[in-house]
């Protein structure tokens, strides 16, 4: 992911201006860090599959980061979780001001639709993925996966709800990381259809174990706030520590039966992931 790194940091928002600090609070959250998880998914598709497309899908793997960053900075502001630290710095609004993450949010939101056509890919190609991050980013993914989770806040969910809940919210982004590399290098609708139902159960399992890490580790160990979910309907509240753990397990064996069934190049393509989610559950 060094290639991945090395464009992120050349291709940072430039929007000179006399505003003081726009500039800076757009790049601010990109640089500070984090698993680059879901441009990790496309461009290992795409470099498994069509390595000469590698230098085109960049600006969708950017595209990708700087949504899932804007998710981020919204999440963090005081009318939702109101946290403190992000990625082991502090969050917009406390580095700032509210109104500026707020800002922040909505500009690299747009920017990453902007990256999206402005890439060197076919126009029928960046159409596609502009649908596809729009769909599952948009009201009918994502932002109902947090509308969900703030409106009921100290309303306890059963677990299916819960299960829609972070469908939406996070796994829905990890799944269609995987389409949208999929869609760049062309591979046939069913094997789209099978990656992305593997991303919803990846970003429920990526869920659990956000829940299993705010429940059992420090600040300093996560890099974020924490102990914060004690409200909010997480998995561990409504089924304990030991069960989510024990479904954390389930859920993994069962992606690497999936996983098992993938062709040799997807499985290469996929294999970091599996080491890193799914290896600490055997």
């Amino acid at each position: 992911m060094q290639r991945f790194e090395t464009y992120l940091n050349e291709n940072l928002p430039k929007v000179p201006s006399f505003h003081p600090v726009y500039e800076d609070a757009l790049g601010v959250m990109l640089t500070a860090g984090g698993k680059r998880f879901r441009p990790m998914l496309l461009l290992n598709i795409v470099d498994t599959h069509e390595p000469m497309l590698y230098n085109s899908a960049l600006p969708v793997a950017l595209a990708l980061e700087m949504f899932h960053t804007y998710s981020l900075i919204h999440d963090d502001l005081p009318a939702m979780d109101n946290a403190d630290l992000r990625r082991g710095h502090e969050t917009l609004h406390k580095r700032y001001d509210e109104v500026t993450a707020i800002l922040a949010g909505d500009a690299l939101n747009s920017d990453a639709f902007y990256l999206i056509a402005k890439a060197p890919l076919r126009e029928d190609i960046k159409i596609k993925l502009v649908e596809l991050l729009a769909r599952d980013g948009g009201s009918r993914g994502m932002v109902l996966g947090q509308a969900i989770d703030c409106y009921f806040e100290n309303k306890p969910l059963d677990l299916e709800q819960i299960k829609i809940l972070h469908t939406n919210k996070t796994a829905k982004l990890i799944a269609v990381s995987l389409q949208m590399g999929a869609v760049i290098v062309g591979l046939e609708k069913k094997v789209q259809d099978e990656l992305y139902a593997f991303g919803i159960d990846l970003g429920l399992l990526f869920q659990i174990q956000d829940d299993i890490i705010d429940e059992t580790q420090s600040e300093e160990e996560a890099g974020k706030t924490t102990g914060n979910d004690t409200d909010k309907n997480s998995f561990v509240n409504l089924l304990g520590l030991d069960e989510t753990v024990i479904q954390a397990d389930t859920l993994a064996k069962d992606l690497q039966r999936r996983f098992e069934d993938f062709d040799e190049k997807l499985q290469i393509a996929l294999q970091p992931l599996m080491n890193t989610y799914l290896n600490r559950h055997n």
